[in-house]
């Protein structure tokens, strides 16, 4: 017996130094105040569950435990089977598993630059923008507008802008705009030209041009013509007729539109659609966790995998013959015998989100920080984060260590009846 004290000592020492010390001293310190001089007994605890912040907190972790673990696990579990059936499958696991080797610091410093609001620089947006521009027409000059002093058109819901006058045959329509410079228009823009002919014309242009001078609100030599503006003419609140602004910035409409009112729809105007806000309050939770989900399901997947290589293949074969198609293979056969697995990649997964920090902190931008707060991270902010309150940040990592708990307990009591097999 002393010999195997003797050898066991060691790692007593060490057990208890690093794990059972800290977690006395933890709940000790959780019982007083932020200086440590007044003893408060269960206030800090209370406060847990009073404070706004807190509960936040707590709602965040518990999405976290719910999805992530599942998510990465069911990932996980797709791969691992997909990957038995094609040839490239250890390229694939290698490229899916890699991420795995990234810390989290770096992996939360690449998914801030893939969530960046602006498409030219966040990956996510770049993409949501490309898809949503093919079917959606992007506004020809998001921030032009007439110019009221010389301009009868006027704005007239929507964005777009309507003339008070009517417009008729033989009497052109000048519909002059401003707020962009002339140096700034999309392409090679040709100089604007009055409308010639008969019939309901008119021209769109940018009544203005670099050094200045001409007339207001007539077309000068120089200005620059605004093409692909819509036009649509506009009697008794119905559209009779639509033209398009062409290279010389002039436009025809039909003999319809005699007497109606010119009409330029707020399509012509409207801003550029700059896709999803990623770390807004309402998403930032969700965009956090798929990037821990990226990061985990190649683990998820090993294991998985590791597991299935186990599986009798003559199982596997006599449902086949039996008649069962693939998901019913997979259904009742390949998941109940590879729950011990999916168990213990679930349990360890739900202990790793307990933690989660890194990725929230750095992700996650300051305005909306608190909508993705969670327990580790305001243990962080609440003792180290400008709190100083390292009473209050004690008891949350005894809420912690009771939250995990019962996790570890379902997690030795499987090893045990895996033992007893």
């Amino acid at each position: 017996m002393w010999v195997a004290v003797l050898f066991l000592l060691p790692a007593l020492v060490l057990l208890g130094a690093l794990v059972v010390y800290p977690i006395g001293y933890s709940v000790w310190r959780s019982l007083f105040d932020a200086s440590g001089s007044g003893f408060v007994g269960l206030d800090n605890y209370a406060e847990i569950f009073t404070d706004d912040a807190t509960l936040v907190a707590v709602r965040n972790t518990a999405i976290w435990v719910a999805v992530a673990p599942a998510l990465v696990t069911a990932l996980g579990l797709i791969f691992a089977v997909l990957t038995e059936r094609v040839r490239w499958g250890t390229a694939f696991k290698l490229v899916v598993f890699m991420p795995m080797a990234i810390s989290m610091l770096a992996a939360g410093i690449i998914f801030r630059l893939v969530y960046e609001q602006d498409p030219d620089q966040g990956v996510a947006n770049a993409v949501v923008t490309s898809v949503h521009d093919l079917f959606t027409d992007a506004s020809v000059y998001p921030k032009a507008r007439p110019n009221a002093q010389v301009s009868d058109l006027r704005p007239s819901g929507g964005g777009s802008f309507t003339t008070e006058g009517t417009v008729r045959a033989g009497t052109p329509a000048l519909l002059p705009l401003v707020g962009i410079a002339p140096n700034r228009l999309p392409g090679d823009p040709e100089d604007a030209k009055a409308p010639t002919g008969n019939g309901v014309t008119g021209t769109v242009w940018l009544d203005f041009r670099l050094g200045g001078g001409g007339e207001k609100g007539a077309v000068d030599r120089g200005e620059k013509a605004l093409e692909g503006v819509t036009v649509e003419a506009v009697k008794d609140g119905k559209v009779v007729a639509t033209a398009t602004s062409g290279a010389d910035g002039t436009f025809r409409l039909p003999e319809s539109a005699d007497g109606s009112r010119l009409r330029l729809p707020g399509s012509n105007f409207a801003a550029p659609y700059n896709g999803i806000d990623w770390l807004g309050p309402t998403l930032v939770t969700p965009a956090v966790i798929g990037s821990y989900v990226w990061m985990w399901a190649g683990f998820a997947m090993v294991l998985i995998a590791a597991g299935l290589a186990g599986v009798d293949r003559n199982l596997l074969e006599a449902a086949r013959v039996d008649g069962a198609n693939e998901w019913q293979v997979f259904r009742r056969i390949t998941v109940p015998l590879l729950a011990p697995v999916l168990v213990v990649v679930l349990v360890t997964l739900m202990i790793n989100v307990m933690k989660i920090f890194d990725l929230v902190y750095i992700i996650a931008p300051q305005p909306t920080q608190d909508e993705a707060n969670v327990l580790a991270l305001q243990l962080y902010l609440a003792s180290y984060g400008g709190g100083g309150d390292f009473g209050l940040g004690s008891a949350i990592g005894v809420v912690l260590l009771l939250l995990v708990l019962p996790v570890m307990w379902v997690n030795i009591r499987r090893l045990r009846k895996e033992r007893q097999r």
